[in-house]
């Protein structure tokens, strides 16, 4: 009974998004481990930018830092 958890930031993914991965994660795992896709489970969290850090910065100060290059 595989559990898969997708993480991502909390930047307007859409329905429609989390519905592919959720379809596309099971379709994988029926695919490539045989699993059977009435018991797999797949959770997407989306986690908010000030919570999820990559170089020594939040996503949401990178963010910002890129909005204002941009002005």
């Amino acid at each position: 009974m595989p559990y898969v958890l997708i993480q991502v930031t909390r930047e307007g993914v859409t329905a429609q998004q989390k519905e592919a991965l959720i379809e596309g994660t099971t379709e994988l795992l029926v695919r490539v481990l045989n699993k059977n896709p009435a018991t797999t489970f797949v959770v997407i969290d989306e986690v908010p930018t000030d919570n999820w850090g990559v170089a020594g910065r939040s996503v949401t100060r990178r963010l910002e830092d890129r909005q204002g290059q941009a002005s």
